[in-house]
């Protein structure tokens, strides 16, 4: 786990169980004014945001890692912090249809370093910051008629 730069804007805690993308996500976020809190799977994101004093303005995760996924780590940290945002990262094609819900948002793997900035800021600044109706649920809901 990496401690946060300070002096920075918004803090995102990164969690991603690949080294070398997880460093390579970090810099692109640092270089990008962000203050960044790195968890290399989702027990040592717990454990950060149970640490962390201050806000976490957004969760990055990875959806599959060894220990817990990263829909899990999101459910789990937006109990403790309901004002933080997610955003879900993925390689799998097509992985973005299994979390459409109000609130949370995607990025699919590969990306260039511009368009994680740019999903980033998206995340953060879209105008209804609330995470209420965010849930982890791959269940196709039938409407009421």
């Amino acid at each position: 786990m990496t401690q946060p730069q300070q002096n920075t804007l918004e803090t995102i805690l990164v969690v991603e169980d690949d080294v070398f993308l997880r460093d390579a996500v970090c810099k692109i976020l640092k270089l990008a004014g962000f203050r960044v809190l790195a968890a290399d799977g989702g027990n040592e994101a717990i454990q950060a945001e149970s640490i962390t004093q201050g806000t976490i303005h957004l969760l990055l995760s990875d959806v599959m890692m060894p220990d817990i996924s990263g829909p899990v780590v999101a459910q789990r940290l937006t109990e403790n912090r309901p004002e933080m945002r997610v955003m879900l990262m993925s390689g799998y094609p097509g992985a973005e249809r299994l979390f459409l819900k109000d609130g949370w948002h995607f990025i699919a793997k590969p990306f260039l370093a511009a368009d994680l900035v740019e999903r980033v800021k998206q995340a953060l600044h879209t105008p209804d910051r609330s995470q209420a109706h965010n849930r982890f649920d791959t269940r196709i809901q039938p409407h009421s008629s």
